[in-house]
């Protein structure tokens, strides 16, 4: 007799082709869906943000396959391939760095990018990746939790390239670049002599950090505490912000609809500050589906960090969902108003290129780690 094939049966077919795609490809289906997820959450209120611009959205899409791509590329990568090149990629990440202080691109008074014909990225980004990959390779051999000596070696290969990147300046990137690598030492494990050693160090470094600050810097740590002290200067940003988010109550003004973001009162909208968009046009459960949405991305990563085999692995998966977290974290705190403005774009979600693609780069480096994990080893 021949086989009848009904709807259903067809259905499970192709569930069990993507499957067996997606095991030969080394991708994880149920993260690669969360972060798909995202990312066209965040198309469709891009667009908005951008005030309809379709040359610009077409880009972003644009960007958006680019960093598909470039993660499905390095999952591919065997991880044993990756744990040996991460010297590499910190050393290049760190002599682009240097170029780009002495010859970079500059753009609203910084000085981050690097133009090579058609091409305008900021290097600063790579060091989000290049950072916690180090910090795992010189801890991979050694054993767990590191002495002090161990660490200090750790905070300097931090360090480096954080004050390279905030003299740009560019406070936001090197916040995150440092949160990365820090991560890692905080999931290697510390003895409390040296968590009480640090935090001592910190304390006192606070009034050194803040006498190399910038003049608009120091301004924005003030504004947060009282942003009503400069309404039209330093503190517009966080009030247009808030009252965005307010104005939106819990169903919002409807896409396309937010007078704050249409009639041009909040700045950055299409890219710090989008997260106000979402509240003002989508309401407090616009922003919660999206936040629910980080949370099964940052999850999952999690969930395939703990199965990690390896020192290595475990370190560089665990520091890439937490810094997700952080990320979001920080962009959400400066928006609402909870944490002081220092420029840090939503993922997959703000518009740009190079932190997508970086992101997404991240977390084909996950992938490639947990898929591969039997020839973590070799």
């Amino acid at each position: 007799m021949s086989k009848i094939f009904t709807p259903g049966s067809s259905a499970r077919n192709m569930l069990s082709l993507a499957a067996v795609a997606m095991r030969r490809l080394h991708l994880d289906g149920m993260l690669l869906g969360s972060l798909g997820a995202v990312a066209c959450f965040g198309l469709f209120v891009l667009y908005s943000a951008l005030g309809e611009n379709l040359a610009q959205w077409v880009g972003q899409v644009g960007r958006l396959a680019l960093a598909v791509v470039t993660l499905i590329l390095i999952a591919q990568t065997p991880p044993a391939w990756l744990r040996r090149l991460s010297p590499f990629i910190y050393g290049i990440g760190i002599i682009l760095l240097i170029v780009v202080m002495l010859h970079g691109h500059i753009g609203k008074g910084a000085q981050r990018w690097l133009i090579i014909g058609p091409l305008r990225f900021q290097p600063s980004e790579l060091m989000k990746i290049g950072v916690p990959m180090m910090c795992a390779w010189f801890l991979h051999t050694r054993p767990l939790p590191p002495r002090l000596h161990e660490v200090l070696v750790l905070l300097l290969i931090i360090l480096v390239p954080s004050l390279i990147i905030a003299k740009q300046p560019d406070l936001g990137t090197a916040l995150l670049v440092a949160a990365s690598g820090i991560l890692v030492i905080f999931l290697a494990g510390l003895s409390r002599g040296v968590i009480a050693t640090g935090i001592i160090a910190f304390g006192s470094a606070l009034p050194v950090a803040w006498h190399f600050m910038h003049d608009y810097q120091k301004q924005r740590l003030l504004t947060f505490l009282d942003p009503s002290q400069d309404p039209l200067g330093a503190g517009y940003h966080s009030i247009q912000s808030q009252i965005a988010i307010g104005s939106g109550g819990l169903f919002g003004k409807g896409w396309m609809n937010g007078s704050q973001a249409q009639l041009e009162f909040l700045p950055e909208r299409s890219t710090d500050f989008i997260f106000a968009v979402v509240g003002e046009e989508l309401g407090f459960f616009g922003q919660l589906l999206l936040i629910g949405l980080y949370a099964a991305v940052i999850g999952r990563a999690l969930y395939l960090a703990s199965e990690a085999q390896d020192t290595y692995a475990r370190l560089v998966c665990g520091s890439i969902a937490l810094t997700v977290f952080v990320y979001v974290f920080v962009n959400m705190g400066m928006v609402s108003g909870i944490l002081p403005v220092v420029g840090v774009p939503l993922p997959l979600v703000s518009y740009g290129g190079t932190a997508m693609v970086t992101l997404m780069a991240s977390f084909g480096v996950l992938m490639s780690l947990h898929r591969h994990r039997k020839l973590v080893g070799a």
